[in-house]
């Protein structure tokens, strides 16, 4: 992977910017808002400016309100995303907390669908047809003072309460691959007139009735932990035509392990990079007695690595377990992890900022800022995967925070004229084009 490669049309930050600029372009303007149009600055110009603002890895609106006043970065916001005229961090939020998140899904199909045009996700498939989609809640937002008529609440003891967001995500992975591509997340808030807050199961279900409208044709299983081992949850996945692997555990799910009890499981050991591995499985068993209608397949797997740690799985499919793809199923289930570590720990710990409060508004700003960062973090990581210009300067640079640092100096000092040239200036250096302010 060259540093002289040439940059895809449609991989790449440009070709899918563009993209997702004309999916913002379509988004309505919020009832009654009029200052956009007196101001001048469009709607889609405030998104393509927050999108820059988690694209680049701004610590804060602030900062990026400053730099916008200077030349370069105003040049560059124009080449780069596409943006006319940039928003006051306080116009932005007052713009963005009136959009509906919901507006903002089609940007993320749109993505989907170019990594599917572009046959990105053949090496993806697992067990040669499904994708694997791990599904997980995360948190966005919390404060004991600062919250909008949408905040969850969490009343304690001692009579304060704690307000909160949070985001329900499912990601595309793979066992063998470190990249991961996310489905637009499902806000976890309390909705107009509600007296309960929302939980994780009704933003799952909202998921997936998006998942089934957005993606018909897509063969998926579904991966989770054991708070998702019950029957509405199964029904749930199976009425959206797809399946699961699901982890359960003996105190969770004891009529399971009860009917286990006593049973001869079908074994298989393999040996492998880790250690030696025992697996164990046993089609057909009942889930609980609330729900004797349904079955699943059980199968576990036991790890004793080479330096003699023990690691023990278990889960529960609506896929036929055979000893052939026994050993694929487990690596399956354990690819769950990646929603938690190369999705939020990325977005936590490698420079997104996502625990930082860029604004919360008094309506939806809190979730719009949450969907445009997954957004920045999708573009991020469809370049990691497919652009060899990202690749090559991602490797010269060493760790994502020291690409994300040059990224951003080199966006507010030079003149640049296009994502390629900042790619190969990073890089290396050779066939990039950027001129320095000198003002």
């Amino acid at each position: 992977m060259g540093i002289h490669a040439i940059e895809k049309k449609h991989l790449s930050a440009k070709g899918l910017l563009q993209k997702v600029r004309h999916v913002f372009e379509k988004v309505p303007e919020p009832s009654r808002d009029l200052r956009g149009l007196k101001s001048g600055i469009s709607l889609t110009d405030c998104l393509m400016s927050a999108l820059a603002i988690f694209g680049l890895k701004f610590p804060s609106l602030l900062q990026f309100d400053h730099e916008q006043e200077e030349k370069t970065t105003r040049h560059n916001l124009k080449n780069l995303y596409g943006v006319e005229v940039a928003p006051s961090d306080s116009y932005m939020r007052e713009r963005l907390d009136k959009v509906d998140p919901y507006h903002l899904r089609s940007a993320f199909t749109e993505v989907f669908a170019t990594l599917q045009r572009g046959k990105v996700l053949e090496s993806y498939r697992f067990l040669d047809n499904y994708l694997l989609v791990p599904c997980d809640g995360t948190g966005v937002f919390s404060s004991p003072k600062i919250h909008c008529e949408n905040c969850c609440q969490k009343h304690h003891k001692d009579g304060t309460t704690t307000y909160y967001h949070q985001l329900l995500a499912g990601v595309v992975v793979h066992p063998d691959h470190a990249e991961v591509f996310p489905f637009c997340p499902e806000p976890i808030f309390k909705a107009d007139g509600a007296i309960k807050n929302d939980c994780e199961r009704n933003a799952m279900a909202r998921f997936l009735d998006h998942f089934k409208r957005e993606h018909p044709h897509l063969s998926v299983i579904f991966t989770y932990d054991a708070l998702s081992a019950n029957g509405p949850c199964i029904q749930r996945i199976q009425e959206s035509g797809a399946h699961f692997i699901i982890g359960v555990k003996p105190d969770g799910n004891k009529i399971l392990f009860e009917w286990l009890k006593g049973i001869k499981l079908e074994q298989k050991e393999v040996e492998t990079k880790e250690g030696a591995i025992q697996l164990r499985f046993y089609n057909g068993v009942p889930l609980n007695d609330a729900h004797t209608e349904i079955e699943v397949n059980y199968f576990e797997c036991t790890i004793k690595s080479k330096k003699g740690k023990v690691m023990h799985f278990s889960w529960i499919t609506d896929l036929e377990i055979s000893l052939n793809n026994v050993h694929e199923l487990s690596r399956g289930g354990r690819a769950r992890w990646r929603i938690e570590n190369e999705t939020f720990n990325t977005l936590k710990n490698q420079g997104y900022h996502f625990e930082h409060n860029y604004g919360h508004g008094y309506k939806h700003l809190s979730h719009v800022f949450g969907l445009l960062m997954f957004l920045a973090f999708f573009i991020d990581q469809a370049q990691q995967r497919c652009c060899a210009l990202f690749q090559a300067a991602l490797k010269r640079a060493k760790t994502k925070k020291r690409l994300w640092r040059k990224l951003l100096s080199l966006f507010t000092d030079f003149y640049i004229e296009s994502w390629e040239d900042i790619w190969k200036w990073i890089a290396g250096g050779h066939g990039a084009k950027l001129i320095l302010d000198s003002s």
